[in-house]
């Protein structure tokens, strides 16, 4: 990973200091979060197998809202949450990647623990 900036490098050393505890399972999968400036970004991993359960973002028709970015995150974590019941994940470990739990990120957890996922 190309580091760009010192803000880049201090999120890059905490997703890393997080990543040595956080784990994702077939039966706990980790519920990884990415923003960019426009979009956000979530999925399901397993990290024992290293494959995707499933995913959600606001790139996709379905989740256009006309809101703030906070209403979109919260939107995205409702159907994170919505497809994970539908491949029969119930609980899960939440993985900030590295950002501040506040925000987007925030709402994003929170619209998914509203939907039945546990962490």
């Amino acid at each position: 990973m190309a580091i760009k900036n010192k803000k880049e490098y201090s999120r890059f050393r905490i997703k890393k200091r997080i990543r040595k505890v956080v784990s994702g399972s077939a039966d706990r999968p980790r519920l990884s979060v990415f923003k960019s400036n426009k979009q956000i970004y979530a999925q399901l991993i397993d990290d024992i197998s290293g494959k995707t359960i499933c995913s959600a973002s606001t790139m996709e028709k379905e989740a256009e809202v006309n809101g703030t970015k906070i209403d979109q995150a919260k939107l995205i974590g409702q159907r994170i949450a919505q497809k994970a019941t539908e491949a029969g994940v119930q609980a899960v470990v939440f993985d900030r990647n590295g950002y501040l739990y506040h925000g987007r990120v925030k709402a994003l957890a929170e619209g998914a623990r509203e939907a039945g996922l546990k962490f």
